[in-house]
């Protein structure tokens, strides 16, 4: 070898010694960053990748609690959670017992059929990307539920799909008391009225269920699972009465449905707790299907309606016109104006020809005219203005009561704020600025227009009357029920403040007494009981000048209270849009039924005219049939059987059933086992019509009368047309005259 090649090799591997170097100083490099880095993680990052790897290899599944169950005073089940299940699907996850995949498309159709889900959007879910479990059913009902789990074992399905415990919130009346109770969303918290607004109460805390998943989000058995057990929701009992309710919610929608109003409100008090006995508000909604609307009109279109519209509409539907919704008074709000100037010793309430009603009273040079304006009421008490409804009169009294005064007790009885009630939404009354008035909003004021209130202030209001002049705050949670411990809290009646003397309150009942006996509230009043009460008919503050409210509130008995009514009825479009006329009878319908509920007793047994001949109907059940027809003629009616029934059978049934007195010649129909097979009639339309012919009307369709009063028809407790059974009992009153 020459020196030449030797110094090529020499020079090859310093060379390759140096590149060696580099590399190794590199790798060195590679190495202490290596190191940095992991101590970096370790000590910087490492709890929090920590957490990132428990989050990664855990899942957590929340445990719904069972929801307060709502009951009515008596303890009748209102709203009630039951017990169903949620399914879940990982489709990244679904395995077979072999350890295969399951095919998607199979478990799409799979779903779609059993829980009837749309199939491409259900095939949508289980193809999308995600990695944990999404909800593919909500709150399943157990039938549902094992027919997924016998086709989960025909198809060995292990991995996958998880059905989680849930609840879902029932309503057994459907749509009774549907604005007051509102309802919960697909998550089981309230959405609307006391759901919402009783919330903390009734929804109770929810638990959890952490397990360890692997890398395919799949459980790993025999691993140590972490349960957080749900607090349940308490039970409420409220201050309605269902049986309440139901006579308020019948007589509301038939005067809603005969005066062709656009919707009516009903609220009854008990004044001295401010238990809230019922309210309603019609056309009202199914609590167990709330999404769906209750107007044909919308029905039809609801497809093609906006978003915005369809939400809009479901809005107003759900809305509590009760609390929610704010309008004139009218001629109810006089007895706020005559308390007033009696408890500030402005005038006696008796003192003759204090006032003066020339048919208008003139005020900045306009003239405001009273409902009797062809025939002014001349001179008249307070007493008599009240019990007249007369305008003139009020007008008089306001602009001597003054607004300074007058807001004084707008305040104290509660209509310049909220009642502090436990309603979901409630509004308050819309006043003028005290400062800003002037004659004409003054004048206004004193008979209830140019004013807004809410139906549940001036029912509050009024019962502070009834209540010896106590304000009361609205109740309508009357106990609170721990389920787990049993554990019972009940919130006390709230006094407010005193608004007025209790001499001054006497007073009061004592005049709105004889605005139904001698004026012109009237058709209020109900045969064997004292009852106070006032109308108003009012335009509303932001519709036309022909849309009007008709509404009257009613107390009764007028000493010792047990209930104050108010109805108003919005737009009416029957034959009178007057309170008087159309919202009285109805206060006297709802008084007939639940007073006697209430227990308060009649002082008359026997409200039918005594020029017509009436007899106790017989009990017959028991009897042959001969031997029915024979007693049933004897005591004076007409009686009625199935064809081919058989005289020697025993009556199973009656109708009508035993514990009514009936005129003469009233249908009666009887039944037994083998023919209990009973007929429809419509029931006929008795409004406006003489004692006289309600008789030959009933007996012309099979069906039974029983009258309070005399005149003129003005109510009847089942609604003209509907059906009813042959020999059913319509009971009507009747009116002598027309009041406002």
């Amino acid at each position: 070898m020459n020196s030449k090649e030797t110094k090529k090799i020499l020079k090859a591997t310093i060379n390759n010694n140096n590149k060696l170097k580099i590399i190794m100083r590199v790798l060195m490099l590679v190495l202490i960053l290596l190191v940095f880095r992991l101590a970096f993680l370790q000590f910087v990052q490492g709890e929090e990748l920590t957490r990132k790897a428990r989050v990664q290899h855990t899942a957590t599944r929340t445990i719904q609690p069972t929801r307060g169950t709502i009951y009515d005073t008596n303890g009748k089940l209102l709203a009630i959670s039951a017990d169903v299940d949620n399914v879940l699907v990982n489709p990244k996850a679904l395995k077979h017992v072999d350890d295969t995949d399951v095919d998607k498309e199979f478990v799409a159709k799979s779903f779609s059929e059993i829980f009837g889900l749309n199939y491409d959007k259900t095939l949508e879910k289980l193809n999308s990307d995600v990695s944990s479990y999404i909800t593919l059913a909500s709150k399943v009902e157990n039938d549902k539920i094992e027919t997924l789990r016998n086709w989960m074992k025909e198809n060995q399905i292990y991995a996958g799909i998880n059905i989680d415990p849930a609840v879902k919130r029932y309503y057994p009346y459907n749509n009774l008391a549907s604005h007051v109770l509102g309802f919960t969303g697909t998550d089981n918290n309230g959405l609307f009225g006391l759901e919402n607004s009783l919330e903390n109460i009734l929804g109770g805390t929810a638990g959890q269920v952490v397990t360890v998943i692997d890398s395919v989000q799949s459980e790993i058995p025999n691993q140590q699972k972490s349960y957080i057990e749900p607090k349940n929701g308490s039970n409420v009992y409220l201050t309605i009465d269902v049986n309440i309710q139901s006579i308020a919610e019948k007589y509301l929608s038939q005067a809603v449905i005969d005066n062709k109003a656009d919707y009516g409100t009903i609220i009854i008090m008990e004044p001295d707790t401010g238990n809230i006995l019922a309210m309603c508000n019609y056309p009202d909604y199914n609590l167990n299907t709330p999404y769906t609307p209750i107007d044909p009109n919308i029905t039809t279109t609801w497809d093609n309606m906006t978003s915005q519209e369809q939400t809009d509409y479901l809005y107003s539907m759900w809305k509590n016109n009760a609390v929610q919704n704010t309008y004139e008074p009218g001629s109810t709000f006089k007895i706020i104006t005559s308390a007033t100037a009696l408890e500030e010793n402005i005038v006696k309430y008796d003192t003759p020809n204090v006032f003066n009603c020339s048919g208008f009273e003139t005020v900045n040079g306009i003239n405001i005219f009273c409902w009797r304006s062809d025939r002014p009421h001349g001179a008249q008490s307070l007493k008599q203005a009240l019990a007249n409804s007369c305008n003139p009169s009020f007008i008089q009294l306001g602009l001597k009561v003054g607004a300074p005064t007058l807001f004084k007790y707008y305040d104290a009885f509660g209509f310049l704020s909220s009642t502090n009630s436990d309603f979901y939404g409630e509004a308050s009354g819309i006043f003028h600025k005290v400062d800003n008035i002037n004659d004409i909003d003054l004048a206004s004021m004193a008979f209830g227009q140019g004013i807004t209130v809410t139906p549940l202030q001036l029912v509050t209001a009024v019962s502070a009357i009834a209540n010896e002049g106590v304000l009361m705050q609205p109740r309508i949670v009357d106990k609170i029920v721990n389920p787990d411990t049993g554990a019972v809290t009940t919130p006390e009646p709230v006094e407010v403040r005193k608004v007025l003397s209790a001499q001054t309150a006497s007073q009061m009942m004592d005049m709105l007494d004889y605005t139904v006996s001698d004026g012109t509230g009237r058709h209020a009043d109900v045969a064997g009981y004292s009852i106070g009460g006032k109308s108003g008919t009012s335009e509303k503050l932001t519709s036309s000048d022909d849309e009007y409210v008709a509404s009257f509130i009613g107390l009764s008995p007028t000493i010792n209270t047990q209930a104050v009514i108010l109805v108003a009825l919005y737009n009416p479009q029957g034959k009178s849009f007057q309170g008087g006329e159309i919202a009285g009878p109805v206060v006297a319908q709802i008084f007939s039924e639940i007073l006697p509920h209430l227990g308060v007793t009649s002082s008359v047994t026997n409200s039918i005219p005594s020029s017509y001949k009436t007899t106790p109907l017989t009990d017959v059940s028991g009897m042959t049939v001969a031997e029915a027809y024979q007693a049933l003629r004897n005591a004076g009616f007409s009686v009625h059987s199935p064809t081919g029934i058989d005289e020697s059978e025993l009556v199973v049934k009656q109708m009508p059933k035993t514990g009514v007195t009936l005129f003469e010649n009233s249908d009666v129909f009887i039944y037994t086992e083998n023919s209990n097979i009973a007929t429809t009639v419509s029931a006929p339309d008795f409004k406006g019509k003489t004692l006289e012919q309600c008789i030959n009307m009933a007996q012309e369709v099979n069906v039974n009368i029983v009258a309070d009063g005399s005149g003129l028809v003005v109510s009847q407790d089942v609604l003209a047309g509907s059906e009813i059974e042959a020999g059913s009992v319509i009971n009507i009153t009747l009116k002598s005259s027309s009041g406002y």
